[in-house]
């Protein structure tokens, strides 16, 4: 009977962890905004290992540095002030640890899109 338990316990832990921790392709990213070429960037935010989070406008496209790595993304997406892990949109292998993206509202639509 108790390994019964044991074994139900175990499982409902698992599947409790599995649905609580999406994976990239189960984020809309569209939501956040859209991945841009680097030279469109107007500024750049060095990551490094001891970065937990970044600060941006809503509106702004941002090059991130990583190790020599760059992507960039625009920050076109929802208008309120949101947050969002920037793992799901750097590229694959890029960040070795968990930095959040905090966005101001774009300060052009003050009343939303």
């Amino acid at each position: 009977m108790q390994g019964k338990l044991l074994r139900l316990m175990i499982f409902s832990g698992a599947l409790i962890t599995a649905c609580a921790a999406p994976d990239r392709s189960m984020v809309r990213l569209d939501l956040w905004g859209d991945p841009a070429p680097v030279s469109a960037a107007e500024r750049t935010v060095v990551i490094r290992s001891d970065t937990r989070y970044v600060n941006v406008i809503g509106g702004e496209t941002i090059k991130f540095v990583v190790d020599g790595k760059a992507f960039a993304w625009d920050f076109d997406g929802i208008t309120e002030g949101y947050r969002f892990k920037l793992n799901f949109v750097a590229p694959p292998g890029v960040l070795d640890h968990t930095v959040i993206a905090y966005v101001d509202p774009n300060p052009k639509y003050p009343n939303g899109r």
